[in-house]
């Protein structure tokens, strides 16, 4: 299994794999059941489609549409055993560890997470302006991977003290106060 940093900078590279990204009624998905229900589903379809050893249509079991984790899939290169063995070094011919099955999701969980980012990005831009969006940008992809890093206590303090309104105010849209941060990651 490979390293996440790794693993997300090779799978940029790629032009195959970049090209995947949420749309439509997926990202619609993902919007309304959440992320932490899309993962479970994800699960499910790791368990019945790649554990066994040998599964039926390998290679074609995944689908390209109809559900953000088949789009993850197919852009963390979760979608096949032989996409698994060739971009995660998990060999086929075995069934999967419940270890292999817990990494899977976790990737395809960093990829939804990235997905949802742009949106919540584009709400705080509105409020806090173009030059702060910037700032705030650069600091949460300079420590994407480590929720509780020290760069990411400097983003929650950063997001404190510029006052940012929450990205979906309450009631009558008076509350302007600020939001919480908290890491609901894979």
């Amino acid at each position: 299994m490979r390293d996440h940093d790794e693993l997300f900078g090779a799978l940029a590279r790629s032009e195959f794999r970049s090209r995947f990204g949420l749309a439509g009624k997926e990202r619609a998905y993902l919007e309304e059941k959440g992320r932490a229900v899309v993962l479970e589903h994800a699960r499910g379809f790791v368990e019945e489609r790649l554990r066994p050893a040998r599964p039926v249509n390998d290679g074609k079991q995944t689908p390209m549409k109809n559900h953000p984790a088949f789009i993850a899939q197919h852009a963390t290169a979760t979608c096949c055993r032989g996409c698994l063995e060739t971009w995660h070094r998990i060999p086929k011919g075995r069934e999967l560890t419940p270890e292999e099955i817990d990494y899977i999701v976790r990737v395809i969980g960093r990829w939804l997470a990235g997905q949802e980012a742009p949106r919540a990005l584009a709400r705080y831009g509105q409020a806090i302006g173009a030059r702060n969006l910037s700032m705030l940008v650069r600091m949460i992809f300079a420590n994407v991977s480590s929720p509780t890093s020290s760069s990411s206590r400097r983003i929650r303090r950063w997001i404190s003290n510029h006052s940012i309104p929450p990205a979906y105010p309450s009631g009558e849209g008076s509350d302007r106060s600020v939001p919480k941060m908290s890491w609901s990651g894979p």
